[in-house]
């Protein structure tokens, strides 16, 4: 064995053995496994443990993979509604406005690092401060299954519109113009056709990850070459492609390698530099900041005529410092416009707002049903069509998630039972194509207090089929019938043993594990052809 190679690549077995431990201990104490990244990469730093040479590659092709899917989810149609663009503008004005101006006045009070920023650089450290990271917000959404959610696509629009925003500042900060070569990206577009043929005939294993890859990496090489953001290629390359119907099959593909490459990105937050005990404290006092961002948002949104449900669970996605403010910081600390414990400070600002805002968005919906009134308080009177509750037509099943299994559930219960299935998904695009294929299915929120108060007061509801897209979505759509006392019975889908004893714990009449099952019904379906 090359105990040389050993020796050189100690730093990377170091943490990637420390971030297990705590990635494994946040995950028993009820927070997201990233918290433990995070705590990993300021004890590596604390220790003096360099990272070696993986963990920054790892930290550039997990940010860039993380757009890539991002984009091949994203909808067009969403960015240009004015829930979106407005509501990002007008926010990130109102931070830098008040955030620039609490700054400087610290720094005419002559407050510690605050002394050395003139006007100018305030408002910057204010723009930076005015962002939200769309690592953790994809990564949480995407772990409770809220990505295609009204509020999960508001959420992400806005910070799609923020990256867009940060990508411009980078390309002036940087005194360069793109070069004349970059128009030739546009010719991108009439290759959509070819981008599209390529993918269908990928199949469904590895050539199909690898395509992803060569798209992603491609991209962001393509854009870097002509002196545009790489990170923007791979978001382009991933929208050309994201109304293809095997988008969303390529980009859960691609779901591990993505996690694994941000596991990187999270560890280099807190090995960005020296702690120190100013910047520490400054970092501590920016944190409570997140707050006010998160009011302001909650505020506009409502203004927009989003209900309260959607802004609140909106805003609290949003509630934290984002990555891109580090970017910005470190390109003031490059310049030598800022001190670089500003870049130390905003890493412990950003890992703290990412450890309030976990439990935060874990238990959004008892936020929200818990203070319902105050939030109600700031909802209007008018809403837009897409966030207003429904009416469940005089149906007696009711099957929630439309997806493959959803769906065939919903065929064999029309068979069964006529006129009297309905079913229910909170995905816009999915529903427009069921109604298509002649399926009664409305919009809806399972996990919705003020959807369950709606089918409480009117309904006859008898049977509730849960075939959301994960375990966490099944068991808080469990947990508000509960809340409602269903008196009818309830059948949830679930693929492990363990998940299926939870689901029976919370009040599933029946449990369907899809893995096992299906290897029964195959059998079954077999059987009955032979004896034909």
């Amino acid at each position: 064995m090359d105990f040389e190679w050993v020796a050189i690549a100690f730093g990377d077995f170091s943490w990637i053995f420390l971030a297990f431990i705590l990635g494994l201990a946040a995950k028993l104490i009820g927070l997201p496994p990233l918290v433990g990244f995070l705590a990993t990469g300021f004890l590596l730093n604390y220790l003096g443990v360099v990272s070696g040479d993986i963990l920054p590659k790892l930290a550039d092709l997990g940010i860039t993979l993380l757009l890539f899917t991002v984009g091949l989810k994203l909808n067009l149609k969403v960015l240009i509604r004015p829930q979106v663009w407005s509501v990002t503008a007008l926010h990130i004005s109102i931070i830098i406005g008040l955030f620039g101006v609490v700054i400087f006045g610290l720094a005419l009070l002559k407050v510690s690092l605050f002394s050395a920023l003139d006007f100018k650089l305030s408002l910057m450290l204010a723009f930076a401060l005015s962002f939200s990271s769309t690592v953790f917000v994809v990564k949480s959404l995407e772990d409770k299954g809220e990505m295609k959610s009204l509020h999960g696509r508001i959420a992400i629009g806005i910070l799609v519109m923020q990256d867009l925003v940060a990508v411009v500042f980078l390309a002036v900060s940087a005194g360069t113009l793109p070069s004349v070569w970059a128009a030739l990206l546009f010719f991108l577009i009439p290759l959509r056709p070819l981008f599209h043929y390529f993918l269908q005939k990928t199949g469904h294993g590895e050539l199909l990850v690898l395509y992803g890859l060569v798209l992603a990496l491609g991209g962001a090489e393509l854009f870097e070459l002509v002196g545009v953001k790489d990170d923007l290629g791979a978001l382009i390359m991933a929208l050309l492609i994201s109304t293809h119907p095997k988008a969303t099959e390529m980009a859960k593909s691609m779901l591990g390698f993505k996690d694994l490459f941000l596991v990187g990105f999270f560890l280099s937050i807190g090995m960005t530099g020296q702690l120190t005990q100013e910047a520490m404290i400054i970092g501590l006092l920016l944190v409570p900041f997140i707050f006010i961002k998160s009011a302001f948002f909650f505020a506009l949104m409502t203004s927009f005529k989003l209900r309260a449900r959607t802004s609140l669970l909106a805003s609290l996605s949003l509630t934290n410092y984002s990555e891109f403010g580090l970017i910005i910081v470190a390109i003031g600390v490059a310049n030598g416009w800022m001190d670089s414990e500003w870049l130390v400070a905003l890493a412990i600002a950003l890992s703290v707002s990412f450890v309030i805002a976990a439990p935060l968005n874990n238990y959004d919906d008892k936020i929200y049903n818990q203070f319902r009134m105050f939030w109600m308080r700031f909802q209007r009177h008018e809403r837009l069509p897409e966030d207003r509750l429904l009416d469940t037509l005089g149906a007696t099943i009711a099957i929630f998630g439309m997806g493959r299994v959803g769906s065939g559930a919903y065929d064999r219960m029309r068979e069964l039972h006529g006129d009297n299935v309905v079913g229910i998904d909170f995905d816009l695009e999915l529903i427009k194509r069921q109604k298509g294929l002649g399926r009664t299915v409305l919009h809806g929120d399972p996990s919705d207090a003020d959807f369950w108060e709606k089918i409480e007061e009117n309904h006859g509801i008898e049977l509730v089929l849960l075939a959301l897209p994960n375990f966490e979505a099944n068991l808080n759509a469990l947990n508000q019938l509960r809340e409602i006392s269903f008196p009818g019975r309830i059948a949830a889908t679930a693929r492990y043993p363990d998940e299926v004893k939870l689901l029976q714990q919370s009040g599933a009449t029946q449990v369907f594990n899809i893995y096992t099952e299906a290897g029964t019904g195959f059998a079954d379906h077999a059987n009955s052809d032979n004896l034909v």
